[in-house]
């Protein structure tokens, strides 16, 4: 058949800009450890944030040929493959003026492909960045409102492929909306109004420096007179919530002092806490080597139960300065953020960090050694009905990291989640007290923290570690068949809790009718109920059911997480509704009726329970009480 040769014209037109080599996965360049030649800028204009828009303009040395440009997928302290490339839009590549056809790659899609023409020795990339308006997690989560904005740089970046991230070069700017400030581990070389010009960094450490920036700023000094400065700075929607009492700001300023003398080292050239307080973003924690990002609600300085259920967020942040940042598990450590990551060492980096973030809580005063015990208390009755525990080992948790981020909710008892968090605390606290109870109160696992983590004094050159290093230390410590311990603990799987440590620090688990101190601040922040230790089930405000625990009487009764309690005993739902309704159960026979509405379906459940109301303590055992050694603060 003969095309009209005016079609064939248009079709070759077509196909040259389309033209470019279908590169797939097993192809991609492998990395090497030398300088990319040239430096990248980075330019992220920020004027649009309160839209949720960033504008992103990018130049990138290139020489001619096939070239793969990578956005970051693996995204470190995310623990997976969260790189939030779905808000990517409007990727435009030009060379000399004119736009290059890119093609992504079609088994991995954090990688796109062009061909730099002859004579080309620069790329000019402009794109966008849609900050979500909710849901998602971490960077993927919402980061601005029209009062602030939360930047992570590997949202804003692409970087050429074939070498290490620490050998590319980027002199990053950011332009922000007229009056506000900001801040940020980013080194600062020069500003012009509203645009401030960083000095230039490696690509892998632009990526660990985020930046914040708002209307209602506020800078401390969380060290004075130190040579090597901490400071926090916060943003928040409202002027009065980035305020500080002078308690609070004592209490941050020990946190500092605590966890100095806990590594006897320290990591960073200078470290800044970067805390966004807003009801309208994401609320986590992400560290960082020289910073954190840690976002809050709003009233966290200014309502007292909300500042004690999460003084210890830049705690842990800070800790990771040390634990992950600057000592990471060999599995964790790539050359780029393309390679997976292997998170099987979660339950050192995330659950000794989360042990330490609770006893430096304690030790700084945030929380009182009272305080320090109901956490305990209430992580250990969460992780003791842990349903799952039958199936799935703590160690799995781990293993599985990028599914138990992001596995969503409902039967977390029965599924097990990012337990390596709270068990860890419990897994730590045995290691602790059994050091302690092997040496007769000479060494603990603060001998650990500086042993494994207090060399190099001021260097941030990550230096890895594996199991054995771990077991190593504890044994230079104190002698003993660690390897054992930790995987008889790690490995279990069965219907005991496997950790010891309560015990041995001279105390033992209870259940009364009244919540201890964070489990009613819990109640009172999240206006619901936790009843799982009772009748096995937790509710929402709204009636909601979050959780029922597998097997338990809620589970036998019929009810699965996502229904909506409307009635308790033919009343209108309310948390205290639930509780009156279980405390007049006790002892009796009569069943607790619940009106429960699935979608647009009414049904009445019958809860066979007449146990009361459970809520966890820690009471004093037998021996020496070890809680108040290990939270009384280091002089």
């Amino acid at each position: 058949m003969r095309r009209s040769p005016r079609l064939s014209l248009l079709s070759s037109a077509l196909l040259l800009a389309v033209a470019v080599p279908v590169v797939h996965a097993a192809e991609l360049p492998a990395p090497v450890d030398q300088p990319y030649p040239g430096t990248l800028t980075l330019a992220v204009d920020l004027s649009g944030a309160p839209k949720k828009i960033f504008r992103i303009a990018e130049t990138i040395p290139v020489a001619p040929g096939p070239l793969t440009l990578y956005y970051p997928k693996w995204i470190p302290g995310e623990h997976a493959p969260s790189g939030p490339i779905q808000n990517v839009t409007g990727l435009v590549i030009k060379a000399n003026g004119k736009q290059l056809a890119w093609r992504r790659d079609l088994r991995e899609m954090y990688a796109v492909h062009l061909d730099v023409p002859a004579g080309v020795s620069q790329l000019d990339l402009s794109f966008q960045f849609l900050s979500p308006g909710d849901g998602g997690e971490f960077g993927a989560s919402a980061s601005s409102t029209p009062n602030l904005v939360d930047v992570e740089f590997n949202q804003a970046a692409f970087y050429p492929a074939g070498h290490y991230t620490r050998q590319i070069t980027i002199a990053p700017s950011v332009t922000l909306p007229a009056g506000w400030k900001f801040g940020t581990a980013l080194e600062v070389a020069s500003q012009s109004g509203d645009t401030t010009t960083f000095k230039p960094v490696t690509f892998n450490n632009l990526v660990d420096s985020p930046l914040i920036a708002g209307k209602h700023f506020n800078r401390v000094d969380l060290d004075p007179g130190a040579k090597v400065p901490v400071h926090l700075n916060v943003v928040g929607d409202g002027a009065a919530d980035v305020k500080l009492t002078d308690k609070q700001l004592a209490g941050q300023r020990a946190v500092v002092q605590q966890t100095l003398k806990l590594f006897g080292a320290h990591h960073y050239g200078h470290y800044d806490f970067l805390l966004t307080l807003s009801d309208h973003t994401g609320h986590f924690g992400l560290e960082h080597h020289q910073s954190s990002d840690d976002r809050l609600p709003a009233n966290f300085f200014t309502d007292d139960t909300m500042h004690k259920l999460a003084a210890s967020l830049m705690p842990h942040e800070f800790v990771h300065s040390w634990n992950g940042k600057f000592r990471r598990p060999a599995d964790l450590w790539t050359p780029t953020f393309m390679e997976p990551m292997q998170d099987d060492l979660l339950w050192v980096y995330e659950g000794l960090t989360d042990y330490w973030c609770g006893v430096l809580t304690a030790r700084a005063g945030l929380w009182s050694p009272s305080d320090y015990r109901d956490s305990i208390a209430s992580i250990a009755a969460a992780m003791a009905h842990r349903t799952g525990r039958s199936w799935r080992s703590l160690q799995d948790t781990a293993d599985a990291a990028p599914l138990t981020y992001f596995g969503g909710g409902g039967w977390i008892n029965w599924r097990r989640g990012t337990d390596f968090y709270p068990e860890g605390q419990l897994l730590w606290l045995d290691v602790d007290t059994k050091i302690r109870e092997l040496s007769h109160g000479k060494h603990s696992l603060d001998d650990f923290a500086k042993a494994f983590y207090g060399m190099d004094n001021g260097s941030y050159v990550t230096r890895t570690y594996t199991f054995d290093d771990v077991v190593n230390t504890l044994n230079q410590v104190q002698p003993f068949d660690w390897a054992t311990f930790l995987r008889q603990r790690l490995d279990y799987v069965g219907t005991d809790l496997p950790e010891h440590g309560i015990e041995r620090s001279g105390w033992k688990l209870v259940y009364t009718d009244q919540p201890n101190t964070m489990d009613k601040a819990m109640e009172q922040v999240r206006h619901g109920v936790n009843l799982a230790y009772s009748m096995g089930l937790s509710v929402g405000s709204n009636g909601r059911i979050f959780d029922v625990q597998w097997d338990g009487p809620a589970f036998k009764a019929g009810l699965v997480p996502g229904l909506t309690v409307v009635a308790v005993n033919g009343k209108e739902f309310s948390a205290d509704a639930l509780k009156d309704a279980v405390t007049a159960a006790k002892g009796g026979t009569a069943p607790i009726e619940l009106l429960v509405k699935n979608e647009d379906t009414y049904t009445t459940y019958r809860v066979d329970y007449h146990g009361g109301l459970k809520y966890p303590h820690l009471v004093r055992g037998t021996g020496k009480d070890l809680f108040d050694a290990i939270a009384a603060p280091r002089k």
